[in-house]
């Protein structure tokens, strides 16, 4: 049982994500043209759109929609992953799947720390993709032991954001006044520092084997390198991100326009050049470019099925191409995905009769009425086809490996790109982290399950 004088993880989540908005948006300006640009398209949606209106109210995402943040940080030792892992539980955040991201010449391996139950991501959905450092992957033995060696000497979180978590471990949460404690040192360690770690020499070595190592290792912590808003219309926000003074990426990763969307769409602009002092220099002489702009635009999670599917065809668009999606070959690469995906159903009764998306179901006023009429039906699809019951798509709250590697390497210029394809290690992640990852999929049937649990308690039914 929760202890009353505690506040709810859900709530402190909540206040870290707005703290960390704000931090950012002090950091970061154009994140705040960003923000207006999606708050615009978004209001136009909802207005001249009112079917997509009604089912974000049906489904609870109106009510989240402005909260809806995910950041994206990387670490590089298993001692500042499992420590994350800790200080994310003080918010109710767990780590979500597995993401190798070393086929697409990225040496990291991630997860997503979120909330799992679909109460918890009404009152915050805010996310972390977290990446880990894959160390051993530089193939140049001193280069690899200098990096330990700098990473060892390093904290990246606060003496009293560790007594903070030590303390809600040990009492089971946090009061008022020590959650707002642990929020506000909880940020140390993703704000961004001006001053490096190493010299302009070691720097350049690092950046030499992959602009992403020097990211990891050369600065005193993980600062956050993009934290990315929620759209309803991704391709209107990139059509108008020029407007804005933002130049977008060629190519929005994920799947192409549909009247249904599925997964996940993103964009992105180009990281910025910050101002950076290396530890052989006076002032910021050098500069880092590492953190951008990011929008995405979430759609119904699929089955095992229907990534199965959408596996099939994106690899086949791909292949099609021969090549990395850029700005060169951004018009044909839309072409094939338009063309292979009209493979995938464009209308949820059909993927919902098909099993390739995950459903939530609600009782109508109808199955209401009809609770104690003998005569009523009592099967799903009746139920469903005498509108006693209405249906709505479950929103996919995670990644996926193809589209955050295409993020990744849009930021880190293409001339970054190594090959460490066949290098997935998830148990030794898992060793690190502390802890099993959760599957994203095995939650999505969890949540479908109980709202069909939910429907049949409410109209008196054994099952559905």
């Amino acid at each position: 049982m929760s202890n009353p004088r505690f506040v709810s993880p859900d709530l402190i989540r909540q206040g870290f994500s707005r703290a960390m908005s704000a931090m950012y948006r002090d950091e970061v300006p154009l994140y705040g043209a960003l923000m207006a640009l999606v708050a615009q398209v978004n209001a136009q949606v909802l207005e001249q759109q009112p079917a997509i209106a009604q089912h974000l109210q049906r489904s609870g995402e109106l009510q989240r929609l402005d909260l809806e943040r995910h950041g994206a940080i990387r670490v590089g030792t298993a001692a500042e992953l499992a420590t994350l892992a800790r200080l994310f539980a003080v918010m109710g955040m767990q780590p979500v799947g597995y993401y190798d991201l070393t086929p697409a010449g990225v040496p990291v391996h991630s997860t997503a720390f979120r909330a799992v139950h679909e109460q918890a991501l009404q009152i915050s959905p805010f996310r972390v993709f977290t990446s880990l450092l894959r160390l051993e992957l530089i193939d140049n033995t001193d280069l690899q032991g200098f990096a330990q060696r700098v990473l060892a000497r390093r904290s990246i979180f606060t003496p009293k954001a560790l007594e903070l978590i030590d303390q809600a471990e040990a009492q089971g949460g946090l009061d008022e006044e020590n959650a707002q404690g642990f929020i506000q040192e909880a940020l140390e360690t993703f704000r961004w520092h001006h001053h490096a770690t190493v010299t302009a020499a070691q720097y350049a070595s690092l950046s030499a084997q992959h602009r992403l190592i020097a990211d990891v290792v050369a600065f005193k912590g993980p600062h956050i390198n993009h934290l990315t808003p929620r759209t309803l219309d991704i391709d209107q926000v990139q059509q108008l991100m020029p407007e804005y003074g933002i130049t977008p990426k060629a190519v929005i990763e994920g799947p192409p326009r549909r009247d249904c969307p599925i997964l996940l769409r993103q964009t992105s602009f180009k990281a910025l050049e910050e101002p950076v002092a290396f530890t052989d220099q006076a002032d910021s002489q050098g500069s880092h470019s590492a953190r951008f702009g990011e929008i995405e635009q979430r759609g119904a999670a699929l089955t095992p099925k229907g990534r199965a599917l959408y596996d099939r065809l994106l690899n086949a668009a791909r292949d099609a191409l021969g090549d990395f999606p850029s700005e060169a070959n951004a018009q044909r690469y839309n072409q094939l995905m338009h063309e292979h995906f009209s493979q995938f159903p464009d209308n949820h009764t059909a993927m919902r009769q098909q099993g390739l998306a995950y459903f939530r179901y609600f009782v109508n006023e109808t199955g209401l009425a009809a609770r104690d009429n003998p005569q009523r039906p009592t099967d799903l699809e009746a139920l469903l086809a005498a509108g006693h019951l209405s249906v709505e798509p479950l929103v996919y709250e995670d990644f996926l490996p193809v589209s955050a590697a295409g993020i990744f390497q849009s930021n880190l210029g293409d001339d970054s790109q190594s090959h460490y394809a066949g290098q997935s290690n998830r148990q030794a992640f898992e060793s690190a982290l502390g802890r099993p990852t959760l599957d994203e999929l095995q939650l999505y049937a969890q949540t479908q399950q109980r709202s069909l649990e939910h429907c049949a308690a409410t109209l008196g039914l054994a099952a559905l």
